[in-house]
């Protein structure tokens, strides 16, 4: 493979990593509500947030009111620390489309679209797509550009910024139009579902987390790599194979930037959805920062500024609460708050979740709680003294944990 990052699998995880056919691609004629049925007897769940079972999307956008149907495979990942859905668009970009002819026919759509920012990916797509009759959509890079609403604004001819929800794309989406938006990962997951069987499918993973994901580590030395990790094994296992062993792992980001802050005992975390969910972050896209001595508090605030900086700026919860955030952070960085705003930091911290179109408010929430919930003590410290570690890593004009394909 000519991607630019190492890409390995886990254990037995050669899935998505395996050769390039992988079984039969299925009958081109399979019936919708096959398709469906094998989404949800392979326990098919999204790969790029909460882990949603693709078979209730399914279902929901087949028997939605409309008089047409879309269907959107978003590969616009914004997530700074990953390059899962980079990699499948370069490199699988066959598996991604097969999916995404696949979901069309389960929920009888009229037309179906690619929609990603990355050049190297587009170009792969066009290449591969063939007589599948799809349009590849191009948009330019940014955080809140992957949200679904704003992918089907973009797709539409407008700006990839958020909506208001409801309504959801599924309700009325692309002109107003019932319409999935499905992460390129899940769409490749699909595809090998149906050219596997759901209980060849099922042979990885666990009963509630089903199969494999693709997982990004970069972070505490070695260079950042790509894995096909089978749902279940523990975090730990994971970051030995990366680093040849988890000591000095002093904490991570977990779940992207979206998951917030983990403390070292996250390591023994088997990695599922459930598991992620219960210790208060999430799975997300599958890409864990690690941090072998770099100060808590430097990095929440490198990824507050991040979220500023990147967020929609359409409502008051983005503009001015996480621009709040990110201002007392970086204060707390350069030891010039005071008490009053780390109070003031606690309480926005529970006052953003659930506000705003793009969600970003709800990931600065997790984000600064994951913090206080952590490193309390920590957040003290620096009103109090000031951090040496802050001090030779201050916040920059873009954040530190960003992957770089074009520059590995």
């Amino acid at each position: 493979m000519s991607f630019p990052l190492p890409v390995r699998p886990l254990r037995n995880a050669r899935l998505l990593l395996g050769p390039e056919s992988v079984g039969e691609p299925g009958p081109p004629d399979l019936p919708a509500a096959e398709i469906i049925e094998i989404a949800e007897a392979a326990g098919v769940r999204g790969r790029g947030g909460a882990g949603f079972p693709l078979a209730v999307k399914l279902r929901s956008v087949a028997s939605a009111a409309g008089s047409a149907r879309y269907v959107i495979a978003n590969g616009e990942e914004g997530e700074p620390a990953s390059v899962k859905d980079r990699f499948l668009l370069r490199e699988r970009p066959e598996l991604v489309l097969h999916g995404l002819v696949l979901v069309a026919r389960a929920v009888g759509a009229d037309r179906a679209y690619a929609y990603v920012s990355d050049p190297v990916a587009a170009r792969r797509l066009g290449e591969a797509r063939g007589g599948d009759g799809v349009d590849v959509v191009r948009v330019t890079p940014g955080y809140v550009a992957g949200e679904e609403t704003a992918v089907v604004r973009a797709v539409g001819g407008g700006p990839a910024l958020p909506t208001a929800k409801p309504p959801r794309p599924w309700q009325a989406g692309l002109r107003g139009q019932p319409t999935l938006v499905s992460n390129a990962e899940t769409l490749a997951q699909l595809a090998l579902a149906v050219r596997l069987g759901p209980e060849a499918y099922r042979g990885l993973g666990t009963s509630e987390s089903t199969g494999t994901f693709l997982a990004t580590l970069s972070g505490a030395g070695p260079a950042p790599a790509l894995y096909e990790v089978p749902y279940g094994v523990p975090l730990r296992e994971l970051v030995t194979a990366h680093r040849g062993t988890a000591s000095g792992v002093t904490g991570m980001l977990a779940g992207g930037f979206a998951g917030g802050l983990l403390p070292p005992s996250a390591l023994n975390l088997p990695l599922t959805h459930a598991a992620l969910a219960g210790a208060g972050s999430m799975l997300g896209c599958g890409a864990f920062v690690l941090l072998a001595g770099e100060c808590p508090v430097g990095a929440v605030a490198d990824v507050a500024a991040f979220f500023d900086r990147e967020n929609a700026r359409q409502c008051g919860p983005c503009v001015k609460g996480t621009a709040g955030v990110a201002d007392v952070l970086a204060g707390l960085t350069a030891r010039t708050a005071t008490w009053s705003d780390v109070a003031r930091l606690e309480r926005w911290a529970q006052a953003l979740a659930g506000r705003g179109n793009c969600a970003t408010p709800d990931a600065v929430s997790v984000l600064v709680g994951s913090l206080f919930r952590h490193h309390r003590d920590l957040v003290g410290a620096h009103v109090d003294a000031e951090c040496a570690r802050c001090a030779v890593s201050p916040v920059t004009v873009d954040t530190k944990f960003r992957i770089s394909l074009e520059e590995s």
